[in-house]
C-alpha cells in the first residue's frame, strides 16, 4: 500500500478487511508493544506502577476479601497484577498471546511457580484449566473481542472457576465506547513507537456505527523512506450495563455488582447506562463488573 492507495481508500467502517487487524502477537510488534507496557510516562498500555499497586490491593481486600486463592489472570501482559498478586500469597496463572509480554512475565516471576504459570496462549482458543477462586479480564480486554467470542470467554471462564468463585471484568463503558467511534480524524509522527523502531507518520480515523453498536478505528502508518503504507484496525463492542450482566447470567454468574473503579474514586465519573446519555462532559472508561458461580468453594 502507497501514498495513493491512502488517496483513494474506502470510507471506513465496522467490517475489518481481512489481514489488517493489529498484529497484537507479532514478534516485533509485541516487542514494541512490550517498550510501551513498561513504561512510566503514559497509562495507555498498561498503568503505571502506581495504579496498579492500589488495583491489586482492591482485588485482594475487596474481590477475594484478603483470603489467598488462586488467580486466573486472562490477558495477562508482562503479569504486573500477578506478580503483585503472588506476593500477597495467592497462586496465579496467566495467558497472553503476546510473546514479549509473556517472556517478560517468566523473566521477572517472583516465583518458579508463577514462571510456570504464565502461558503464551490466545484465551479465545486455549483451555483455562479448573479450580480458580477468581478469574479477571482487566484493562478493556474482553471489548477487543466479537460479541460472540467475547461470551464464550465468559463461558469458559465460569467453567475454569471454582464453585462459590467469581469473576472480575474492567470493561468499557457504552459511553466510552461510542466516543472512540465518533473521534475526529487526526495524525501523529514518531521517532519510534508501537508501529515502528524508526520514524513513521501515523494517520487516526474512526467510525462509530449506531446500528451495530461498534467503534473502529483505522491506523495508516506512512513510513517516510519510502512513502509505503500499512494499514491496521480494530473494532471495538460496545456493551450497556444490561447486556454486560446478561451476558454473565447467560454464563450462570449470579449476584452481578458494579463498580466505578478499583478503589480509586477520583478516577473516573460514576459509571451510567451509557446508551441513552449525552456525549457532554467527560464519559468515564471503564466500569468493573464482579459475578458470583454459584456454591460453595471446596478448595
Amino acid at each position: 500500500m502507497d501514498l495513493f492507495d491512502v488517496v483513494r481508500r474506502e470510507p471506513i467502517s465496522s467490517a475489518i478487511p481481512d489481514g489488517s487487524k493489529i498484529p497484537w502477537n507479532d514478534p516485533d510488534f509485541s516487542r514494541r508493544m512490550l517498550r510501551e507496557h513498561l513504561t512510566q510516562d503514559h497509562d495507555a498500555a498498561s498503568r503505571r506502577s502506581e495504579r496498579i499497586e492500589r488495583h491489586v490491593a482492591w482485588i485482594h481486600d475487596t474481590a477475594l476479601a484478603g483470603n489467598p486463592g488462586r488467580v486466573l489472570d486472562l490477558g495477562c501482559g508482562p503479569g504486573f497484577y500477578s506478580d503483585r498478586l503472588t506476593k500477597l500469597g495467592h497462586r496465579c496463572v496467566g495467558i497472553d498471546f503476546s510473546p514479549a509480554s509473556i517472556e517478560y512475565a517468566r523473566e521477572h516471576a517472583s516465583t518458579a511457580d508463577l514462571a510456570r504459570g504464565y502461558t503464551l496462549a490466545d484465551i479465545l482458543t486455549t483451555e483455562f484449566g479448573a479450580g480458580f477462586n477468581l478469574a479477571m479480564v482487566l484493562f478493556g480486554e474482553l471489548n477487543a473481542f466479537a460479541r460472540s467470542d467475547a461470551a464464550n470467554i465468559v463461558e469458559k471462564a465460569f467453567r475454569a472457576i471454582a464453585p462459590g468463585g467469581k469473576i472480575l471484568l474492567e470493561v468499557h463503558t457504552f459511553g466510552a465506547v461510542r466516543a472512540m467511534g465518533r473521534n475526529d480524524p487526526t495524525w501523529y509522527s514518531s521517532e519510534q513507537g508501537l508501529f515502528s523502531d524508526s520514524a513513521f507518520i501515523c494517520l487516526m480515523e474512526h467510525h462509530w456505527d449506531e446500528n451495530t453498536r461498534i467503534a473502529t478505528q483505522r491506523f495508516l502508518v506512512i513510513d517516510p523512506k519510502d512513502s509505503q503504507v500499512t494499514r491496521h484496525a480494530q473494532s471495538i463492542p460496545a456493551y450497556t450495563d444490561d447486556e454486560y450482566a446478561e451476558m454473565l447470567e447467560s454464563a450462570g454468574f449470579t449476584d452481578i455488582s458494579f463498580h466505578a473503579t478499583m478503589g480509586e474514586d477520583d478516577e473516573q465519573p460514576a459509571a451510567t447506562d451509557d446508551a441513552t446519555a449525552g456525549d457532554e462532559g467527560k464519559q468515564p472508561t471503564f466500569v468493573i463488573v464482579t459475578a458470583n458461580k454459584p456454591g460453595r468453594d471446596e478448595s
